[in-house]
């Protein structure tokens, strides 16, 4: 082997040798990537696990919290406006209207005589005169 062939063999060979620890030092990168990523993954986990149990023990004591505070009741309309309780009136003596022409509309939109009867105070016969008088 001559001179020349000798240096190309060498040249081969270091060439050979470069590409060897190209290939390592990717694999070695790689490897390193996944276990970087292991470790994040673990600590985001770890770190979400944590805000979790914050957020549950926050809401726990806002709840305590809430359950101490004393109720109060939610007005709306005139009573949020005024203070004043509306007054419920007594409507028990009250003269119900006892028009023909009402208890025949009543009538006509499908209350019953029984039904009339009841609501006007006075007896079935007299709402069926009422009736019969058309």
């Amino acid at each position: 082997m001559n001179d020349w062939e000798e240096r190309a063999a060498r040249r081969a060979e270091e060439r050979e040798r470069r590409a060897q620890e190209r290939v390592a030092s990717a694999l070695a990168r790689t490897e390193q990537r996944a276990v970087d990523r292991e470790a994040a993954s673990r600590l985001r986990e770890e770190a979400r696990t944590a805000r979790r149990v914050e957020e549950e023990q926050r809401r726990a004591t806002l709840a305590e919290e809430r359950g101490a505070r004393p109720r109060r009741r939610q007005s709306t309309g005139a009573l949020a406006r005024t203070g004043e309780q509306r007054v419920e009136r007594d409507t028990r003596h009250y003269a119900t209207d006892k028009d023909p022409s009402r208890i025949r509309t009543l009538a006509a939109r499908g209350a019953t005589p029984e039904a009339l009867a009841a609501v006007f105070g006075v007896t079935v016969d007299e709402i069926a005169a009422v009736l019969a008088a058309d």
